[in-house]
């Protein structure tokens, strides 16, 4: 089947619950997997898809395969089998974003090394979809913990690799549980005979699709990313731009809605910038591309769509606020720099349950993408002052002194002051608007990014009566940092940073000190809010003996008091940090 173009969402007939969510997750149009996956998938037929990850085949097959569910069947009518845990999860949260709409919608997922009583406790209460490891799957079949007869989808997602990892005989005969009536997708990024020979078995007359993904980038682009963790997204892009040499600038997030806070965010600290989406005017997205093209505008806040086509020579670097949903979108947005031979930066922010469309992005694009650390307080002082000189270096070759050299010695004459006191006095007005030197209060960074030095920098306690320990079910083998729980904590359960105690980190769970008075719609929330891929599951820690001998062993503990979070530096408005070097040194 041919590449699908000039498609909307709206096009395709999705359910009406689940066409809700396009909106709210920030597609735009439908990627090429998308376009031509769900109409045969909604209209019930077999799928053969062959697409690498990045492509956004996850929605290709959760968006129809949803539309097709009934929420009140308190069943499994739809089976995702995928090669790994990180995949599994991957795909049960996305599905549950997607089916956010449908009442009394449940999504499980299934995988070696998860405790069984929570997989049994939720088959029981009943769920409607069931994402899992062929392996894990398996097991609940023979222990007939599982059922399939009310399935009416069944997915493969990534068969190639299923293939690598040995699963191939455990998906044929978990396919066997399923009714022959069943709908069935088969996804994978290569075809070898092994999958053909799957495919022509259990699909009946499927519809066939190739995606060929667009893997050629610009060379002189040099690209990076920073992990989203304790920094908030706008602390760490206020600090890119103040220490990065940027001429212009592009940055994408997902929604129209996004463009425009962020870039009154970034207005309001101080940075000229202004939103591009699909909602604007021609004539006014128009006027937004001379301004950014004439240097009357540094920074553009744009999706996808409203930056198709866009070609500014002066753009410097492009920033992946939010990451892409799909390959050809990062392939697309990166694009927009490097122009006319110049060089370009292209920045990726990252939390860390994306690192897999990380390294999908690297794959596809055959080029590494190398971690990036945030800029310094030394770092942004340093760029501040070489600002600075270049503004007196531009003055004294432009501009006629003699009327001020006068001045200035009739002032020393008069007070008795040296020439050097009096510059410096001068200079000290002149940045005192927006300080050479940045706050103390930027170097909070310090305690949200080396957890190991707040407690020595804090000065606060808190008071152990008012705090209770609870039990996280994540730890430091899942990659864990405090940051990350304090973060969402904070952000998910609406509990000021402050309030967060002592975090002990162990190799399977952590321990973090809150508030005594948390309600039960807090303590309720935070138990699904995912970590690292692991859901929280937060419990008040009572010592219990499954925990004793990891507790006696090493493990990282990080302060006693309160994190803080107060506001990182923020330049003052009306100042541009960043635009043409223009000035000469005077030698």
């Amino acid at each position: 089947m041919n590449e699908t173009t000039n498609i909307s969402f709206a096009d395709l007939g999705l359910a009406p619950d689940v066409f809700k969510v396009i909106n709210e997750v920030g597609y735009e149009t439908p990627s090429p997997i998308q376009a031509q996956s769900i109409p045969p998938l909604l209209a019930g037929c077999d799928l053969l898809g062959q697409a690498q990850t990045g492509t956004g085949k996850t929605a290709a097959f959760a968006l129809p395969l949803l539309s097709r569910i009934k929420p009140k069947m308190k069943a499994p009518q739809m089976l995702v089998l995928t090669p790994t845990r990180e995949l599994a999860l991957q795909v049960a949260e996305s599905m549950q974003t997607y089916a956010r709409h449908l009442k009394n919608f449940h999504v499980l997922p299934v995988y070696g090394g998860q405790n069984y009583t929570q997989q049994l406790r939720q088959l029981a209460r009943g769920v409607q979809v069931v994402v899992g490891t062929p392996g894990r799957v398996q097991d609940h079949l023979n222990r007939g913990t599982l059922k399939l007869d009310k399935v009416i989808s069944v997915v493969i997602d990534e068969a190639d690799e299923m293939l690598k990892m040995g699963f191939i005989e455990e998906v044929e005969q978990i396919l066997d549980f399923a009714p022959e009536d069943r709908q069935t997708a088969l996804f994978s990024a290569t075809m070898p005979n092994e999958v053909l020979s799957v495919a022509r078995k259990h699909l009946k007359d499927p519809v066939e699709i190739r995606i060929k993904s667009k893997t050629s980038t610009v060379e002189k682009i040099s690209q990076h990313f920073w992990q989203v963790k304790g920094l908030h997204k706008l602390d760490a892009l206020t600090r890119i731009l103040e220490a990065e040499e940027i001429d212009g600038m592009i940055i994408f997030v997902r929604t129209k809605v996004a463009t425009v806070e962020l870039a009154e965010k970034l207005e309001a600290r101080g940075f000229s910038s202004a939103a591009l989406n699909g909602d604007m005017t021609q004539m006014l997205r128009e006027k937004t591309v001379d301004r950014l093209k004439d240097g009357s505008l540094d920074i553009v806040v744009a999706t996808d769509v409203a930056a198709r086509g866009l070609d500014v020579p002066r753009i410097s670097h492009v920033v992946n606020y939010d990451i892409p949903h799909d390959i050809e979108a990062y392939i697309h947005r990166i694009g927009r720099t490097g122009r006319a031979g110049r060089e370009g930066k292209a920045i990726l922010f990252v939390a860390p349950r994306e690192r897999r469309m990380l390294s999908a992005i690297e794959r596809a694009t055959k080029q590494p993408i190398k971690a990036m650390a945030l800029p310094s307080r030394k770092d942004i002082t340093d760029r501040r002052i070489g600002l600075f000189k270049e503004q007196i270096a531009e003055a004294m070759e432009s501009q006629d002194l003699e009327f001020f050299e006068e001045l200035i010695d009739q002032y020393q004459s008069e007070y008795d002051v040296g020439h050097r006191k009096i510059a410096a006095t001068l200079a000290y007005l002149l940045q005192k608007e927006r300080p050479l030197q940045p706050d103390e209060r930027f170097a909070e960074e310090i305690r949200e990014e080396r957890p190991e030095r707040q407690q020595r920098d804090r000065g606060q306690k808190t008071d152990d009566s008012d705090m209770q320990t609870y039990r996280i079910e994540v730890g430091r083998k899942h990659g864990v940092e405090p940051g990350n729980i304090v973060g969402a904590i904070s952000n998910e359960g609406k509990i000021n940073s402050r309030s967060i105690g002592r975090i002990r980190l162990f190799d399977h769970f952590s321990l973090v000190d809150l508030p005594k008075d948390l309600s039960s719609e807090i303590l309720h929330k935070l138990k699904t809010v995912w970590v690292c891929d692991e859901q929280l599951q937060i419990s008040v820690d009572s010592g219990s003996a499954a925990g004793k001998n990891e507790r006696t062993g090493k493990r990282r503990s990080f302060g006693k008091g309160k994190f803080s979070s107060g506001n990182k530096f923020q330049p003052s408005s009306g100042k541009k940090p960043f635009g043409k070097r223009s000035g000469k040194k005077k030698k």
